[in-house]
């Protein structure tokens, strides 16, 4: 029995149901298809970059595993705006998710930049496995309260300096040198630490920054250096591996909360495998630029002498342990050096 049989008879379902002229299963309808949602995701990363394929993937994925159901609209290069306005634009939903650097996220979480203590980590290795346990549920638990739902922790790598004067062996040789750094206390402290000046800059505008003399250098890891071609404009390249950063990988809570539970698990277990193919992409091309950067006539790549550098930085843990949030960094470095 047709939908256009009951109108044309004027006779309604129940009343068909009640004379024993249909069963209950005939007119069970299928249930109509969920609607498409479709979110977006914004970065500041160049083409080419693994921030920028993983983001991509995670888009394809998503959509692969629920049939098109879930899409995600990936806009990378800051096309959705830098990432303090990216990070606003997250927590009142007009974005669904970024994936974000540790220092412009710290703006909004401060604990998140103690994990760039200088040389707190030797390998990105390390900081990944401590993030995977209680040090990484304590920071879930104070995204949430801002608004934010971390779906994992990706690679920003062990960072190293440049600039176009000279090469940095030893932390006197960055005196009268101006450093962009993002906007991320920890660097900034670093860096006047170690006697230099410092700059904030988007990195959007760092390339052209570098190139008009704004700033003399600037810190960052290999991968970041070769993929938005600051080489370029800036031919020394001094591995001083001062520090090393996490790319969180954000959602709205707003949006989150609008998923269904078995949404929920997907998106999660999706930003997973994203996560690792950003990390194995990441630490690939650390290795191929090293050795690209070296080979390259027009670029000087030094060794930096960590030790003096240490020295140096030391006094920035107690700056930090002597913050109101101290108890947390204490308990970091501990489990760090643990």
């Amino acid at each position: 029995m047709t939908k256009n049989y009951l109108i044309a008879t004027g006779l309604s379902r129940r009343g068909l149901l009640a004379a024993g002229v249909v069963t209950p299963a005939i007119l069970t309808l299928p249930r109509r298809a969920q609607a498409q949602v479709t979110m977006t995701l914004g970065h500041n990363a160049a083409a080419g970059n693994p921030r920028w394929i993983a983001a991509d993937r995670f888009g394809e994925l998503l959509k692969e595993r629920t049939k098109g159901r879930l899409a995600v609209r990936v806009a990378g290069a800051e096309q959705l705006g830098n990432e303090q306005s990216l990070l606003t634009s997250l927590r009142t939903g007009a974005v669904d998710m970024t994936v974000n650097s540790q220092g412009s996220t710290s703006a909004l979480l401060p604990e998140l930049a103690a994990l760039g203590l200088p040389f707190l980590f030797r390998t990105s290795a390390e900081a990944f496995t401590l993030l995977e346990g209680p040090i990484g549920t304590e920071l879930d638990q104070r995204f949430a309260k801002i608004g934010m739902v971390p779906l994992g922790w990706w690679d920003n790598g062990i960072r190293h300096v440049t600039n176009s004067k000279r090469a940095i062996a030893k932390p006197t040789d960055l005196k009268g040198l101006k450093i962009r750094t993002p906007p991320d206390p920890m660097t900034i402290d670093i860096f006047q630490a170690l006697g230099a000046g410092t700059e904030q800059i988007s990195f959007g505008e760092l390339y052209v920054a570098l190139q008009q003399g704004v700033v003399d250098g600037q810190e960052n890891p290999l991968v970041n250096i070769a993929s938005s071609k600051l080489f370029e404009v800036n031919r020394f390249i001094s591995l001083t591996a001062h520090k090393w950063e996490c790319s969180p990988f954000l959602m709205s809570q707003i949006t989150w909360m609008r998923l269904s539970p078995a949404d929920r698990e997907v998106v999660r277990a999706t930003a997973k495998e994203a996560g690792e193919l950003q990390r194995k992409l990441f630490l690939e091309a650390d290795s191929k630029f090293a050795g690209e950067f070296r080979a390259n006539p027009k670029l000087q790549v030094n060794e930096a002498d960590q030790a003096a550098f240490r020295e140096a930085s030391a006094k920035v843990y107690d700056t930090w342990k002597a913050k109101p949030f101290g108890d947390f960094v204490d308990r970091l470095v501990k489990t760090a050096r643990g």
